[in-house]
């Protein structure tokens, strides 16, 4: 029996972010997650994107990428999906809550060079639901197409908390079991990063932004964004032109603060006081 065709909704434009937020915070409360739950089927197409040089430059100067290059940073693609994967995950039949979702990994393969001039087409769909020792996981998948070749492409996973029956079903992340990597570099993050991220990426989500937003949500302090640390320490790590990267955030990085890049080889993490690990990840070429 052939399968039924992906239903695809093309849009004129990328969705405006705040909007989003606002319909999702709505609707969470109504949301209840679980692992066999129906997830949206559709996948959103943004075609012939061309991007913004001075947004790109402010995000290459908060993230520390070296700025007028030719090629994009590995992670800007993810802010250019960032909407339409928020669009899918606000909708009224994406059951997981938006407000209290984690981001919780990421994987980027960029297959071959990506052009800050050039023109591209962005797809985003949501892979579907597993379950986790601590909730539900959503899985979105991100590619980015130049002439019809798939040149880049993200996998993220988003965890909703909740009580669960299967918590020991789940495997636990082996990463943590790892020895420490040597210190690479000292930073002392200033209290303005998160805004200064989500002015450059536009999203400007309340625990990034101001402490009293963060209150709100439980945090003491406003947080780093957890792609900002990524992107942080893959501008001082490097990457090959064609490469695989893997990350999973282990623990939020409060602003202002002091946290050490490590680094050898491959691979990579952020710490912070009392070597608490707030980032892991790996670099390969491909």
């Amino acid at each position: 029996m052939a399968s039924a065709p992906v239903p695809t909704r093309e849009l004129p434009r990328t969705p405006a972010l705040a909007p989003l937020l606002a319909r999702g915070a709505l609707l969470s409360p109504f949301k209840r997650p679980r692992p066999d739950a129906a997830h949206p089927r559709t996948r959103l197409v943004l075609p012939g994107l061309r991007v913004d040089p001075a947004r790109l430059t402010a995000y290459e100067r908060v993230c520390g990428f070296p700025t007028g290059e030719d090629a994009l940073p590995v992670t800007y693609p993810h802010v250019l999906g960032f909407p339409l994967a928020m669009r899918l995950m606000s909708e009224r039949d994406f059951p997981l809550p938006l407000l209290g979702l984690v981001h919780t990994s990421i994987r980027i393969t960029r297959h071959r060079a990506t052009p800050s001039a050039g023109v591209y087409d962005l797809t985003v769909h949501i892979d579907g639901l597993a379950p986790h020792r601590r909730g539900t996981q959503a899985a979105v998948v991100t590619r980015m197409r130049a002439g019809g070749d798939v040149v880049w492409e993200s996998r993220s996973t988003y965890l909703a908390r909740h009580r669960t029956t299967t918590a020991s079903q789940a495997p636990k992340d082996a990463e943590g079991k790892l020895p420490p990597l040597p210190a690479v570099e000292e930073w002392r993050l200033a209290g303005d990063v998160g805004r200064r991220y989500g002015a450059a990426s536009g999203d400007r989500n309340p625990i990034h932004l101001h402490p009293l937003t963060a209150r709100v949500f439980g945090f003491p302090r406003a947080i780093a964004h957890g792609m900002w640390t990524v992107a942080r320490c893959l501008a001082a790590h490097g990457t090959p032109e064609a490469t695989d990267i893997r990350a999973g955030f282990r623990a939020p990085v409060l602003l202002p603060g002091t946290v050490t890049y490590a680094a050898r080889g491959g691979r990579f993490e952020l710490r912070g006081p009392g070597d608490r690990v707030h980032l892991t990840g790996e670099v390969r070429p491909v």
